[in-house]
């Protein structure tokens, strides 16, 4: 079958093969590998944690039993605003919609049994990337396993929570800082880590439009090689390790063409703007979670339904891993159940459908080429309204960003009130008898986890050596008042044993 579908390309007019490419070509429209999955499919990496690190440790290690081939790991809001279980602000939110990780031991057992130079993990975080990282290395190091073999992404994108999401702690310039001291240390120490991946999933699922999607994305990975390069480092010391994260929505031909126009001008911004000369610094590799924001409360099982179109365009448009989410997720976290059937729905698509015995199937098709093209010009025009205005972050200054969403999500959610955009279930189809309304078990976190966690944290505090930890804390703060790479002493503070918040904290004061 892929032989074919590579001589029918063979036999198309020779201007229409040149501007097509082959995959793994620059400028990568056809995918960034030239076999893309015959040799075997996408990484399929559930997104999960919850609770307890106990109890995310056992999530990962059944998902892994059931055939998940990465971790991704979902962090608790505490957590990802750098704030410990005990701090006052961490009330009520311990455990809800992540894992609660403050310190060493944390990571340790969320990683139990876990071997870390076989598996790799995506960090969901994002302004402590860099603290969460270095409490991964450290394990890493326990385990016996060299920093050089241990892979993984950390997403990294302080950008879009600016714009998005709202998860942020620094002020953009110390933000930024902090990225770029990751990109150079693990450019000399960890190379296969991927240090940033740039965001557009929450981009997408705070309201906008696919071609704002890209254009926004790409337009915040700009201000990223930017910022590095403004810092000293090599576009192609940096590049290759970049990565990039995207929704896959309901639209399955436009968001097909939305990730292949993606990956054309990512190839031309990395060399003609950048000068990159390294052919994988142009390779816009990513990860895709499906629409959390389009499944509904009403009918949730036909959210398997949904889930399973979204995971096929995403595959259509060549994406390196996937995450499908759970049909219950509109109510509370997955339980091990749906869970397992959003893992089944991938197993399903990559072993079953045959869309992985052709190398982009959907390449020459005169309209998903016509949509591909028109999505580039959407976007091409929308970045250069962001250059115009001093790039991506005095875009998010001046709310361009926020502006362009807020407009297109009120559209969005009109379109549906009007009844000119259907939603199954919900605005037609929707019987308040219908079979699949039936009760759906819902997940829920112990209340009384909160005050386990505000317990084993100040247990952790009474017994380490103080007056070592204050030295290192002391240590940071220093180097946080220079332009040093502030990474090593990151390690050196949880060496130390010193928490996520003490750490975040000494930051916050000096920023």
């Amino acid at each position: 079958m892929p032989e074919v579908a590579e001589t029918l390309f063979e036999s198309l007019p020779e201007g229409y093969r040149d501007r097509l490419g082959r995959p793994g070509e620059y400028p990568f429209t056809r995918g960034v590998y030239p076999r893309m999955y015959l040799d075997r499919p996408w990484t399929m990496r559930q997104y999960a944690g919850f609770s307890s690190a106990e109890e995310s440790n056992r999530r990962y290690r059944y998902l892994l039993e059931q055939g998940q081939t990465g971790l991704s790991v979902a962090f608790d809001l505490p957590t990802q605003l750098g704030m410990d279980p005990d701090h006052p602000l961490s009330v009520g939110e311990v455990g809800k919609v992540g894992v609660s990780i403050a310190s060493i031991e944390d990571m340790k057992t969320l990683l139990e049994g876990i071997p870390l130079d076989k598996v790799t993990t995506s960090m969901t975080i994002n302004a402590p990337a860099a603290m969460l990282l270095a409490l991964y290395l450290l394990v890493a190091e326990e385990q016996g396993v060299s920093w050089s073999e241990v892979g993984g992404t950390v997403q990294n994108d302080i950008l879009k929570e600016y714009i998005a999401r709202g998860t942020y702690i620094y002020p953009p310039a110390p933000s930024m800082r902090l990225i770029t001291d990751l990109f150079a240390f693990c450019a000399e120490r960890v190379p296969k880590w991927n240090t940033i991946s740039i965001s557009g999933y929450h981009i997408r699922e705070a309201g906008s439009t696919a071609a704002q999607e890209i254009a926004f994305t790409l337009a915040d990975g700009k201000a990223y090689v930017k910022a590095a390069m403004d810092a000293g480092l090599d576009v192609d010391t940096f590049g290759p390790r970049l990565s990039f994260f995207f929704a896959a929505h309901g639209d399955i031909l436009e968001e097909t063409a939305k990730f292949r126009a993606a990956r054309r001008m990512w190839a031309r911004i990395m060399r003609e703007e950048f000068g990159a000369k390294d052919p994988k610094s142009w390779m816009l590799r990513f990860h895709t979670q499906t629409g959390g924001s389009t499944l509904t409360a009403q009918e949730p099982l036909s959210n398997v339904v949904r889930t399973a179109y979204q995971a096929l365009a995403a595959v259509l448009g060549g994406t390196q891993s996937l995450h499908t989410n759970a049909y219950d997720e509109a109510l509370g976290l997955p339980t091990e159940k749906s869970a397992l059937l959003a893992l089944r729905t991938q197993q399903l698509l990559a072993y079953e459908s045959g869309v992985t015995r052709a190398i982009d199937p959907l390449g020459g098709s005169f309209y998903v080429e016509h949509l591909t093209d028109a999505l580039e010009a959407k976007a091409s025009d929308l970045i250069a309204q962001i250059d115009r205005l001093g790039g991506a972050v005095a875009a998010v200054e001046a709310r361009f960003f926020q502006r362009e969403i807020e407009e297109s999500a009120w559209t969005f959610q009109r379109e549906i009130e009007l009844g000119k955009r259907i939603l199954v279930g919900v605005n037609k189809f929707n019987r308040t008898d219908s079979p699949l309304n039936e009760h759906t078990p819902v997940q829920h976190i112990d209340e009384a986890l909160g005050n386990r966690r505000k317990a084993q944290i100040q247990a952790f505090r009474q017994e380490r050596d103080g007056q070592s930890v204050r030295g290192a804390l002391e240590g940071l703060r220093a180097a946080a008042k220079t332009q040093e790479n502030l990474m090593p002493h990151l390690l050196e503070a949880f060496r130390r044993r010193a928490t996520l918040g003490e750490v975040a904290g000494v930051l916050r004061e000096e920023w």
